[in-house]
């Protein structure tokens, strides 16, 4: 698998991103996966009001969030079935301004994803709108795929024997976000200014239309559940 991240110039508020993707990157060979900064596709879509207070952020995270649990250091957020900090709300690189997250990034995936194919000329494509997440009992961020098109988001290897021969009777490997955090790590989160990123010889299964669910896991079976039940971020 090879990862290239892709130095751009700025990117403005309400610019055509598709356009902006293809002067950066003139062409891509079949079945590549472009992973690109939520920050661009915030943008492109003029999803972004002037920073007032720390108050105004605050009621915007609540706004923004299917529940919110304010912690020492930010507010702990469920959106779009996806637990995140802030909302996706973010203010680094965005001029004094406050980026929100689109309503609906698989939307957003699918519309860049169709466009490109057309100006490519490619059948298979993936897309990947990362955004930065935050693991339990870790230090730092990784990246993680706030939405995805074009490829299974989810290996299921149950069925599968190990190298014993034992079936695996669990085992889904999350192959979205782990391709957004190791497209994340060349990205950078400073001034970097690469918030583009290809991958060749990615090994998924691309597909044409991507089903959201299969990466939604059910709460009621879900390994943190009962800690987020304790600290009544769900009911």
């Amino acid at each position: 698998m090879n990862i290239t991240p892709i130095h751009t110039s700025i990117f403005e508020e309400r610019q055509n991103l598709p356009a902006f993707v293809v002067r950066h990157i003139p062409s891509v060979s079949e079945k590549t996966v472009l992973t690109i900064s939520s920050k661009l596709v915030c943008l492109w879509k003029g999803l972004s009001v002037p920073y007032e207070s720390r108050e105004q952020k605050e009621n915007l995270i609540r706004q923004e969030s299917e529940a919110a649990l304010q912690t020492p250091l930010a507010w702990l957020t469920i959106k779009s079935g996806m637990i995140m900090t802030n909302a996706g709300i973010d203010e680094s690189n965005a001029q004094g301004k406050l980026l929100l997250l689109p309503q609906d990034c698989y939307a957003c995936a699918e519309e860049l994803r169709k466009a490109l194919k057309k100006s490519w000329g490619v059948k298979d494509l993936g897309i990947i709108i990362t955004d930065s997440m935050i693991l339990p009992l870790r230090a730092g961020i990784i990246g993680a795929a706030v939405a995805y098109s074009g490829f299974c988001g989810v290996k299921d290897l149950r069925g599968r024997p190990d190298i014993f021969g034992k079936k695996l009777s669990v085992t889904l490997v999350n192959m979205a976000d782990s391709l957004a955090a190791a497209c994340a790590l060349t990205m950078g989160e400073a001034d970097e200014q690469c918030p583009l990123c290809l991958v060749q010889n990615a090994p998924v299964e691309f597909v044409d239309r991507t089903n959201p669910s299969e990466i939604k896991y059910p709460p009621q079976d879900d390994l943190y559940t009962p800690l987020l039940k304790a600290v009544k971020l769900v009911k």
